[in-house]
């Protein structure tokens, strides 16, 4: 006896927009499963909201496939109009209707007798903690409340599917990592499968069980946030999370010689210039206390002499960007907590091996 596989709640395939002869989405192909978020990540223009709105029916793909639950909702022949497709929206100015009432703005695409609707928009507006306001009008609102308000109009008829694009964008900082908790929580309950845009690492990594990271309209890695984070699949991948610093150097032996001692470059072909790439929490700062530096470890390498160009405390770490001996470039460096040194102040650098990625020029 064989078991049956549960088809994914989302799938896309081979997805192609293109627009007056410019590839927008240039065929991307990934799946979303019941009660897991998946984030489409990428700077603007990427292509990620020209992707959920084909999945939501409002724009039409030039080729490729669409699934909901194993059954084609649309191809280029094909298509179930987006008002029975069983999808959620959630935008970035929440768009709440400001002539309806709390509760009837989050009533409005239900299709019920009014008891059972009253009794979903007061289930949902509970689980959004805001009961209080079920007779208000939106403009009585804050921010966050209407965000809320917008999620629960968006779960209110069950769709199976949410996409959500920027939703968080348009809140105040301090109230962002909240509410997003609160959604996610609340979004794993009703056991919709997400599909979230964002150009905000934090946002993706925060919120995410998958990312799929974008550029010029191709999915360039995707997998899950540790795995982009910490396996990235390119120089721009490694840039897109966070500040780096980048040695180029030339590999003979599979070996890249630097001012920071030799890295390891495997599978690359003798005299082929490569870029080692590392982030700024990889480096390791000592004092020039004698005149030559700390001894080499085998996890860090040789050490590198810089001069303290600037310095700055950032909240909860600090950063600082040196002018380097080796070839006079700058390099930062963050460490965590309150550390400024004074600028011209010598110190010596190492990196972290296990922390650098190796890319052929």
């Amino acid at each position: 006896m064989t078991g049956t596989t549960t088809p994914p709640r989302l799938e896309v395939r081979n997805l192609v927009a293109r627009f007056d002869g410019r590839t927008v989405v240039d065929n991307i192909s990934f799946q979303v499963q019941a009660g897991q978020v998946t984030c489409l990540l990428g700077p603007s223009g990427c292509g990620k909201s020209t992707t959920l709105r084909m999945i939501a029916g409002v724009e039409m793909q030039s080729a490729g496939e669409i699934y909901v639950d194993g059954k084609l909702i649309c191809d280029t022949i094909f298509r179930v109009p987006p008002e029975r497709r069983e999808i959620g929206l959630m935008f970035q100015d929440f768009a709440l209707f400001p002539h309806l009432s709390v509760a009837d703005n989050v009533a409005f695409g239900l299709k019920a007798p009014k008891e059972q609707k009253r009794a979903r928009v007061e289930e949902l507006l509970s689980k959004v903690d805001l009961m209080r306001f079920i007779d208000g009008f939106p403009h009585q609102l804050s921010g966050g409340e209407q965000q809320r308000v917008a999620l629960a109009r968006a779960l209110a008829p069950r769709p199976r599917i949410m996409l959500m694009d920027e939703p968080f964008s348009g809140l105040d900082n301090r109230l962002r990592d909240g509410i997003r908790d609160e959604t996610l929580a609340i979004l794993k309950e009703e056991d919709a499968a997400v599909l979230l845009v964002t150009h905000e690492p934090e946002e993706a990594m925060r919120m995410a069980d998958e990312i799929a990271l974008m550029r010029r309209g191709k999915i360039v890695q995707q997998g899950a946030p540790y795995n982009v984070y910490t396996r990235p699949a390119d120089k721009p991948a490694v840039a897109f999370f966070s500040d780096i610093n980048v040695l180029q150097a030339r590999v003979n032996g599979a070996l890249a010689d630097t001012p920071f001692g030799q890295f390891l470059a495997p599978g690359v072909p003798d005299n082929t210039d490569v870029e080692i790439v590392f982030r700024p929490q990889h480096v390791r700062l000592d004092f020039d206390r004698n005149g030559k530096g700390p001894s080499p470890t085998p996890s860090d390498g040789v050490a590198a002499r810089g001069v303290v160009e600037r310095a700055r405390f950032l909240g909860s770490e600090s950063l600082i960007e040196f002018r380097m001996d080796y070839d006079g470039s700058l390099l930062k460096a963050t460490v965590p907590n309150v550390f400024v040194p004074a600028p011209g102040r010598v110190m010596w650098l190492t990196i972290r091996r296990d922390r650098c990625f190796v890319f052929p020029l």
